[in-house]
């Protein structure tokens, strides 16, 4: 379903100091259908928790987060999981359970928010795998595999499901080379058919290769998001 206003839309944000940590300063960001936002953000935790704020999993004193129209704080149970089907995600806590092998990891995101028939997720997830240098879907656990099999892994599972909304945390010192071309080639695929793009950055070098196709760029420092110049 196209997107006509904003697919994120956060106005005067102010978090909760007492539920979150995060500094109680307001944030605005604004993200339309096709927009690549690089956020620079040398410290991990506060990009996480700033990636919660913008999937609704952060309680706000004031203000308010929108995606793709609906305020979090206005929807119930199974509207909330439906709509975080909507989001591809990456973490750098992992977010990976040993209880299964990294295929059911990888696809349990689209079978529990979704309704899409199982052998579609699965075959989505086997061109997405092969597409970042997998011979097919990692059947072992997260446990067992090196970091860069797991960056892999964590690419797929957030590319999955043509989501509407990107929110990439920084991986780039686990990706290994030869699966960086497939993670911009995915960003640049998603956004032509109307996602929208936040990608964290703690180094310039990370995203300088896609820099002429950023058209926003943002720092994420303790006293709020504030915008750079010269993109």
């Amino acid at each position: 379903m196209a997107q006509d206003g904003p697919v994120l839309d956060i106005r005067a944000a102010q978090p909760s100091f007492d539920e979150s940590g995060m500094a109680p300063v307001p944030v605005d960001l604004r993200l339309m259908p096709g927009d690549c936002a690089v956020i620079e953000c040398r410290d991990f935790a506060r990009a996480t928790l700033f990636a919660d704020l913008c999937s609704g999993m952060i309680a706000l004193a004031s203000g308010s987060v929108r995606f793709m129209g609906l305020d979090w704080t206005e929807l119930g149970d199974r509207q909330l999981y439906a709509l975080r089907g909507r989001i591809g995600r990456i973490t750098r806590r992992g977010s990976w359970l040993d209880l299964f092998g990294t295929h059911q990891n990888i696809i349990l995101q689209q079978l529990h928010h979704t309704t899409r028939p199982t052998d579609d997720v699965v075959a989505d997830a086997m061109r997405l795998g092969m597409a970042f240098g997998f011979p097919g879907l990692p059947l072992t656990g997260p446990g067992r595999l090196s970091a860069a099999d797991l960056a892999r892994a964590a690419c797929v599972r957030a590319f999955l499901g043509r989501p509407d909304l990107l929110v990439l945390e920084d991986i780039s010192d686990m990706l290994p080379p030869d699966a960086t071309v497939a993670f911009l080639e995915a960003i640049t695929a998603a956004r032509d058919r109307g996602a929208a793009v936040m990608w964290f950055a703690r180094h310039a070098a990370t995203w300088a290769d896609y820099r002429p196709a950023v058209n926003v760029h943002l720092r994420l420092l303790d006293e709020g998001l504030f915008p750079v110049r010269g993109v």
